[in-house]
């Protein structure tokens, strides 16, 4: 195939599932050495149309109207054999989720050797480099289950890479990275662009990353997408609040008696030669109506936090109080109500989500286990949810394949306030939104918060978004074995 030729052009492509649009008109030319971001609200289209250009549209997905051709081919129709080889061979997509799509039970190096044309001469290190992961101190010889979410998207990147595809996909592949480690990431696919004249197709809610390395933009919107044939999208205004421990910035109600209590806890991931700890002598006291901001680089220990609060990392040492009682470290010796009462919303949400359950019936199981909600009551308060998270009743007979990233991730959220929590514990939650679904996550959020009292621990790289939300900032370095340390500054109030 020549560099000027198409690799891949989609002309007025629409795709319903039954009734319900998933994307409308949507007109797109790959071009071999040219970086293509697709951007647009959640829910837009944005991931069915990397889907349909990889050939997998969601079961139940049909082309309503338009064009597509891959490679010469259309690719939707292709058969499966046919479909198998050039995605093995040509094609590259990494997913939203991409934890969700890594082999648990592998470990690193094999994980990426595995997509390699010649597996045992596969240049792992060289592949861990180029997507900012260390070589050589043992990462390679981890299971995914020791990674961090962004160290996650990173090897799955890296997987993609060991491909040498003529088309790489990627959905969202920024979210759950930090500043730096995205200006890496938009700095490496503009010199795979460059130099392996691959073309690349991304989606992104990220302008500072679009602008970093696209060539061209398609806007998506509901129905009206509109594309921007050439040039990356305006940059915004850099972030001004930077912050280097725990710091109140908000009105923290001092008063209030914590509902949790974490005390010198001290955690490690990993196994073997490359266990390393990741946070030691942490203190932290969560109130109730607050928000505390977690962030630090990929690898810190933030999602490790959030999983040592719900039980589901034991620590080295250190103890967890719930309301003044002692939490055992294992959620499985919690209490039912213990379990209840602290609820955790995962970075990826896919892969926490049955695909076999519908959403009413996710949202449906909290409510009958731990309020024995007869099956009309649960109806009537999976629609509340639904519609407090920002989706409509229809949602509930819809499976997560049927979702966008952001719907899932808005059912998630759902489903932990089913149980309604003391606490919630949000692994960048936002990061997979637009700026105004995320805003409107948040302001629920807010009002939960307020109503009911509701503490919320958020993991964010976004710090112009905890410093308007949050009461306090906690930032982890990711140093081994150095106690956190508390520094004040004066509070900054908080909008209305």
């Amino acid at each position: 195939m020549s560099t000027t030729d198409p690799a891949a052009r989609a002309a007025a492509l629409s795709v319903a599932l039954g009734d319900t649009p998933l994307l409308t008109d949507a007109t797109l030319t790959l071009t071999p050495g040219r970086v293509t971001a697709v951007t647009g609200p959640s829910g837009a289209g944005k991931t069915t149309l990397l889907r349909a250009l990889a050939g997998a549209l969601p079961p139940g997905a049909r082309v309503t109207g338009g064009s597509l051709t891959v490679l010469g081919h259309d690719i939707l129709t292709l058969p499966p054999e046919e479909l198998r080889r050039l995605r093995r061979h040509k094609l590259a997509f990494v997913g939203q989720d991409p934890g969700s799509g890594l082999n648990p039970r592998m470990r690193v190096e094999r994980l990426i050797a595995e997509t390699s044309p010649q597996r045992r001469r596969t240049p792992v290190a060289d592949l861990l480099r180029a997507v900012r992961l260390p070589a050589g101190e043992g990462l390679e010889h981890r299971r995914t289950e020791h990674l961090s979410g962004g160290q996650q998207r990173r090897v799955a990147l890296a997987r993609a890479l060991a491909r040498r595809p003529v088309i790489l996909l990627l959905d969202e592949p920024t979210a759950g990275l930090d500043a730096d480690l995205r200006d890496d990431i938009a700095d490496l696919l503009r010199d795979l662009a460059d130099r392996d004249a691959i073309a690349i197709a991304l989606t992104s809610h990220d302008s500072d990353f679009v602008a970093r390395c696209a060539d061209g933009v398609l806007a998506l919107r509901p129905g009206h997408p509109v594309t921007t044939p050439s040039g990356p999208a305006t940059p915004p205004a850099p972030a001004q609040a930077r912050v280097s421990a725990a710091v109140p910035v908000g009105a923290v109600p001092a008063a209030a008696v914590p509902v949790v209590e974490v005390e010198a806890l001290d955690a490690r991931v990993g196994t073997g030669r490359s266990r390393r700890q990741v946070f030691a002598g942490l203190d932290l006291a969560l109130r109730p109506g607050t928000l505390t901001g977690i962030t630090g680089p990929s690898g810190c220990g933030k999602t490790t936090l959030l999983r040592a609060l719900a039980g589901l990392h034991r620590p080295e040492a250190g103890r967890i109080t719930l309301g003044g009682e002692l939490l055992a470290p294992s959620y499985r010796r919690r209490t039912r109500d213990q379990r209840r009462r602290i609820q955790l919303v995962p970075q990826n949400p896919l892969g926490a989500l049955n695909p076999a359950h519908t959403v009413g019936a996710t949202l449906a199981r909290p409510l009958k286990l731990h309020f024995a909600r007869p099956a009309d009551r649960c109806e009537a308060r999976v629609a509340e949810l639904l519609t407090a998270v920002g989706l409509t009743p229809g949602h509930a007979d819809r499976h997560p394949r049927e979702l966008s990233g952001g719907q899932r991730q808005r059912v998630s959220i759902a489903r932990a306030l089913a149980a309604e929590p003391d606490v919630l514990l949000c692994d960048e939650v936002t990061s997979a939104l637009d700026a105004d679904t995320a805003e409107g996550i948040m302001e629920l959020l807010r009002g939960l918060r307020t109503d009911h009292g509701l503490a919320v621990v958020l993991v964010s790289h976004d710090l112009p978004l905890l410093s308007v939300h949050a009461d306090l900032l906690l930032t982890l370095d990711g140093a081994e074995g150095v106690p956190l340390t508390k520094h004040r500054a004066a509070p900054s109030p908080v909008p209305n």
